[in-house]
This record gives structure tokens, sequence and C-alpha cells, in this order.
């Protein structure tokens, strides 16, 4: 008799084979204080370790950014934080399976310490962290998630870090840059489930016909692993995923080259629409800014190039 697996369980174990999968290279250096995280150091050098520095410990609760939580979150000192756990320098487990870090790790935690406020992380599968967002099973949810004009019509979204859509090939490819999606006909492209990169990309295929070409094919996936498996193999011929993960990937993979971004888009800690807790994390990401420990998180997993010069509730998306 097959036991089925809880979504909980699932998605924690696609995280530790995607760990495994862009980490595996680099564990003879975990000892490292604070190698690159985008597969290359300063210098151009080869792929380093998942970064291990501790930029968030000495964080403290600012008295005034906690008061602009409300009363009752205030007195619990706790929230639900459901983290998407998939690829770094987003987030993942580390090889012994348990231990997360990333980028989304970093900042929630810092934000958690200076609204002073305990953060109950749960791994959840990308796709499914908005929706349970709206019920009410969350209270704040990470994952990477783009700041899409569809997505604020149900949900509230505080930014932290720009980043975007971008592409990756194989090395053998004949694509250099992907300037418009009907340069994509033809080809079979691979994606993440329930991500904006699937939406842009059934969004944008009917153009292929209009262009007389023959539309390209999506491949969703739920792990990253697999989506870069698919790449590798040549069951696929273009990801589409984000620019930082992307870097990130294609610097621990051989044969995989990154094309270029594609588009921009803010990325936010995500609420349901309306949420009472908006208002106080954008204070607490404008206060790490102001105070630097914001700046240091990014350069810590190879993003500075991705910060914001302010944060801010819900913008309109980036065109």
């Amino acid at each position: 008799m097959t036991r089925a697996h809880s979504p909980r369980r699932t998605a924690r174990t696609a995280a530790v084979r995607t760990a495994a999968l862009l980490t595996a290279a680099a564990l003879p250096l975990a000892g490292c204080a604070e190698p690159a995280a985008t597969g290359k150091d300063a210098a151009g050098g080869a792929a380093t370790a998942v970064p291990t520095a501790d930029v968030v410990s000495g964080i403290t609760k600012d008295p005034a950014v906690a008061a602009l939580l409300p009363d009752d979150v205030r007195a619990r000192g706790t929230l639900a934080l459901a983290s998407s756990i998939s690829s770094l320098p987003g987030a993942v487990y580390l090889p012994d399976g348990k231990t997360v870090a990333g980028e989304d790790i970093d900042l929630a935690d810092a934000v958690g310490r200076t609204l002073g406020l305990r953060l109950n992380r749960e791994p959840a599968s990308f796709e499914a962290i908005l929706p349970a967002l709206g019920s009410g099973r969350y209270d704040v949810g990470t994952g990477n998630f783009g700041v899409t004009d569809a997505r604020r019509e149900t949900l509230d979204f505080v930014t932290y870090v720009n980043d975007g859509q971008g592409f990756a090939v194989r090395e053998d490819s004949a694509l250099k840059k992907v300037t418009a999606l009907t340069q994509l006909c033809g080809l079979t492209v691979a994606t993440g489930a329930g991500t904006t990169f699937e939406a842009t990309l059934e969004k944008e295929r009917p153009r292929c016909a209009a262009a007389g070409k023959k539309p390209y094919d999506v491949k969703t996936y739920a792990e990253v692993s697999a989506l870069y498996a698919s790449l590798q193999q040549g069951r696929t011929d273009v990801v589409m995923s984000t620019v930082n993960g992307l870097r990130y990937a294609v610097g621990r993979q051989p044969g995989l080259r990154f094309l270029n971004a594609y588009k921009r888009l803010d990325v936010g800690f995500a609420f349901k629409k309306g949420s009472p807790l908006a208002p106080a994390f954008r204070a607490a990401v404008n206060h790490l800014i102001a105070n630097g420990s914001y700046r240091t998180i990014l350069k810590k997993w190879g993003t500075a190039d991705s910060a914001l010069a302010t944060s801010r509730i819900g913008p309109p998306e980036i065109r």
C-alpha cells in the first residue's frame, strides 16, 4: 500500500533535493565566512558555497516601528510565516534537511527582530501560499513573490527587493538574448508552476500564431531541481525564472548560460488584502535600509544590485 505524502513533506523533500543540486559542488567551502552567492566571486572565479555569515542576530527591536503593530499581535509576540523553500538565493534547505538559508530567510528574520516578534516559519509550496493568506492560515508569506497588478487585486505586498524575469539556456543554444517572447516560438519553455512566469508565457503565447509561427510549449515544474534537469537533459530548450535565481543556479551547473533579464518586478512580503500588518512591515524594512542592515543582507547573497531605495505597500506593477 502506498502512503500519501502530505503537502508539507512533499515541499520539504523537493527543497532538500534542490539544495543538493545547487550546493553539492560547493560543500567543501562551507566554512567560508561570506562567499558570493551568484556563482562567481568578485574576481570572476569559481562558484562558492552557500553564505554562512550571521548578519541578523545583532538586529534589535525598534520600539517606534513595533508600535505600528496591531495590539493583539504585539501582545502575543508571534506571527505565522509561510516560506517557499525552493531555490537560492531566495531560500533553500541546507544538506542537513533542517536548516534553511537564503535572502528571504535573513530579511524576514531581520524584520521580525525589528518588530520584536518571533516568526513561526512553516514551509509551503509556492503556489499554495498566496491562496492560504486569503483564508487566514498564515499572517505573511515569502517566496520571491513578484508584485503584479493581478495579484494586487486580492493581496497586499510590502516590497523588499527588485528582481525580475529572465532566461537561461544550455551552452549550445542558438538563443543569445530574448527581447520578445515570439523569439521562443517553436521551443519548449520550462518554468515554475503557479508563478508570474507561467502567467506571462500563457498570456503571450497567441502572439506566435499571430506572427505565423508555431506556438512555444510551456512545461511547469513544482521542483526547481526538476526544472533545471529538464534543461540539462534536453527535454526543454529554455528556462524562464527569477533573474537572481537564474544567475545563482547557472553559476553552479556546468553547460548552462544566463541570457538576460526580460522584465523587472518588485518583490514583496505577501499579506491578505487590507492586512494591518503591512504598515509595520514597511516601516521595519525602511528601518533596515536606513541603518545599513538591509544592504549587508543583500551583499551576503550577492543581490545588492536588486536593492530598493525604499519599501512600499503594493506599488503598481513595473511596466
